[in-house]
């Protein structure tokens, strides 16, 4: 029995959902619910990477961090508007994992883990010690939000929520179509036998390349929407905590997916918050999540929620066979 395919009718009760968020959270939770969006973002970006062509990268912070930077000190410094702004943070992500890129993609397995890892810290070394354009430790704090020409403000927090809502959407389905589409389909192969790609003809670094690079821009955008939505940016951005936190993401909500991490990303904001309002050490106990999903979740929530489906589909078989 072949069952309805009701995705879109799940994409668009999600959406509808989404919208109605400022009509009944208060200024606080809709922040924590921007918040959650953006890291849905990030968590889809790293997901391109792990989920789709294998490759399981330490230092995606890199580039979130990066186009924060360089977002925020133009539109600090220099007062560049957000149609300005905004695509040169994109170009800098860009033109940083295009590099890094260029180094992390001769190595391999573990090799890959730990170089991508060491790119994170230099650049995190240069954001840190750079105190007269970055700020050091210190950050650039009261980075303004962006102005759009319109008769409402983005100060507030709800035309900013539907700022942030249309671009992460937009994003989101550009990565569906990516994931979807010859490219998509050959990054899996990638994933599955580089060996057996190689074989059909496929230049495997270059889709691999490609793939990196538009895994750090989406990464980028998502830093982007941060630096607007915190007003500030410090190395805490490109910190390797960060980097382990939207690999957590990932591996929580199920790598391979895009809809997993992104409800991988919702649930670690939410459980954040709720935990650092009791405890400091909350990245202990992100440390011990990690450690049982890894034990007893190893595809994450939507392999739990796969299994659970196939086994009740194969009860429904077997009692339908039954004379």
């Amino acid at each position: 029995m072949n069952m309805p395919n009701r995705s879109p009718v799940i994409v668009v009760a999600c959406l509808v959902l989404l919208a109605a968020m400022p009509l009944f959270l208060s200024s606080y939770y809709l922040g924590l619910v921007i918040k959650m969006v953006i890291f849905a973002l990030f968590a889809m970006s790293l997901d391109l990477l792990i989920g789709y062509t294998g490759l399981a990268s330490l230092g995606h912070a890199a580039y979130f961090g990066v186009s924060a930077y360089a977002t925020g000190l133009l539109a600090l410094k220099l007062g560049w508007n957000v149609w300005f702004a905004l695509p040169a943070g994109l170009l800098a992500s860009a033109i940083t994992a295009a590099g890094f890129g260029l180094l992390a993609l001769r190595a391999r397995g573990s090799y890959f883990l730990m170089i991508t890892l060491a790119l994170s810290q230099v650049t995190w070394g240069i954001a840190f010690g750079w105190r007269s354009l970055t700020g050091g430790d210190d950050g650039l704090p009261d980075v303004p939000r962006p102005d759009l020409g319109l008769p409402w403000s983005l100060a507030d927090n709800t035309p900013f929520y539907y700022f942030v809502l249309v671009i992460a959407c937009v994003a989101a389905w550009l990565l569906v179509r990516i994931v979807n589409s010859p490219f998509g389909h050959a990054l899996r192969g990638i994933r599955e036998s580089e060996t057996r790609m190689l074989a059909l003809g496929y230049n495997v670094w270059r889709y691999k390349y490609l793939s990196f690079v538009l895994g750090g821009v989406f990464a980028g955008l998502a830093g982007c929407l941060y630096v607007y939505f915190n007003r500030f940016v410090s190395p805490d951005y490109i910190h390797v905590a960060r980097s382990a936190e939207v690999l957590l993401m990932v591996i929580l909500g199920g790598a391979g997916s895009l809809i997993g991490p992104a409800i991988g990303a919702a649930l670690i904001v939410l459980f954040e918050n709720i935990v650092s309002a009791y405890t400091q050490r909350w990245l202990m106990v992100l440390g011990f999540v990690y450690v049982l999903v890894t034990l007893f979740a190893p595809r994450g929530l939507t392999g739990l929620v796969d299994d659970f489906r196939n086994r009740m589909g194969d009860n429904f078989r077997e009692r339908k066979a039954k004379p």
